[in-house]
């Protein structure tokens, strides 16, 4: 089996940790590694390193070669500019359906944490056999919701299909993308919706057949950039092909037009966070609500509820009588907002273009 881990995204909410030059995931967020590098050790000791591949962008090859040192460098896909995730994933799933198309293959995220590992391992397992025996199958894998999150995508499902090792395999339903609060609410109650964390269990062939049907101009592009692969001018074509389509995810290209007899829909509970924001990270780690999250050098007294992290050694951070406060220090910005102002960050910092501030983004 394989393994691809997509580590292309720029992480605007976790600004000012998270740069455009050093982005959420490959930041120390959770002890002294990095979320990239957490998701790669969930992989071993079942996946050898020369069967997990990384996908990210071609300004992050120095941190990716310093971070993931013991995987093959023949195994970093490079995007040569920033597009949606739809054409990332046919020019690395393209190249493996070349090598291994009916291998099952995990894809997934950099930049998440998942607490309950030896589960989430088991499902991996358990869903690369079935996709083995079932190589035009892909196997959608969702979480059972904590909370009615309005930030996170949601997979409905139906009926118990396949049960394997107490691994349980629904129907496909439908997606829903960010339903407002009253919507998730229902979703949750209903008992036939998990969140969608973007993990995915198939084939090469399958996938980049389904770009062949589904999104035939990412197809053709991919297939004239490949055509060149293994020549001197590979890497030119590759600079000169790959912005021409259009910027599209992966859900909406390829996803969602999906027959649905051809997905199996596992929900689970693998103690998955997706930390793309301060509030979320917070929610990922404390105990309970009223706690706070730390790091770094500080004094509080009379502090609740709130993330305070500090980067700078030099620096005491003293918070006296906050709650539900977000403050983190870094060497050169210092951020401070209530917990729920925290969605605003992404178009904060998006405002700094062309500002004396677009240095700090």
């Amino acid at each position: 089996m394989k393994a691809i881990v997509f580590a292309g995204g720029s992480g605007t909410r976790l600004w000012p940790l998270s740069r455009k030059k050093s982005p959420k995931q490959f930041e120390k967020l959770v002890g002294d590694r990095s979320t990239l590098q957490l998701a790669i050790d969930r992989l071993m000791p079942d996946f050898k390193p020369e069967d997990i591949y990384i996908s990210t962008n071609s300004l992050y090859k120095d941190i990716i070669k310093s971070q993931l040192s013991k995987i093959p460098e023949k195994n970093f896909f490079f995007e040569p500019e920033k597009k949606d995730v739809a054409p990332a994933i046919a020019l690395c799933l393209g190249k493996l359906s070349k090598k291994f198309p009916e291998e099952p293959i995990a894809i997934l995220w950099s930049d998440h944490l998942v607490k309950q590992v030896g589960r989430f391992k088991k499902i991996i397992k358990v869903s690369a056999g079935l996709v083995k025996q079932n190589p035009e199958k892909i196997v959608f894998i969702s979480h059972k919701p904590r909370f009615a999150s309005i930030n996170l995508g949601y997979i409905k499902f139906g009926n118990l299909i396949n049960s394997r090792q107490d691994v349980n395999f629904y129907e496909f339903s439908d997606f829903k993308y960010r339903p407002d609060k009253n919507t998730a609410k229902k979703f949750i109650h209903s008992g036939h919706y998990g969140w969608n964390l973007g993990y995915f269990v198939t084939t090469p062939k399958f996938i980049y057949n389904s770009f062949k049907r589904l999104a035939p101009e990412i197809y053709a592009n991919t297939e004239a950039i490949l055509s060149h692969e293994g020549r001197d001018d590979y890497e030119k074509t590759l600079k000169e092909r790959y912005g021409r389509v259009k910027s599209i995810s992966f859900d909406n290209a390829i996803l969602e037009k999906l027959d649905k007899k051809d997905a199996y829909v596992v929900v689970e509970d693998i103690g998955w966070s997706d930390v793309g924001s301060w509030e979320a990270l917070k929610e990922a780690l404390q105990r309970h609500s009223y706690e706070n999250v730390t790091r770094g050098r500080m004094h509080l007294e009379h502090v609740k509820d709130s993330l305070i992290y500090n980067y700078d050694d030099d620096k005491l951070i003293v918070g006296l009588d906050l709650d539900e406060n977000i403050i983190i220090n870094t060497k050169d910005v210092i951020l401070i907002a209530k917990k729920d102002s925290m969605p605003k960050v992404k178009k904060l910092v998006e405002g700094f273009t062309g500002t004396a501030h677009e240095k700090l983004t």
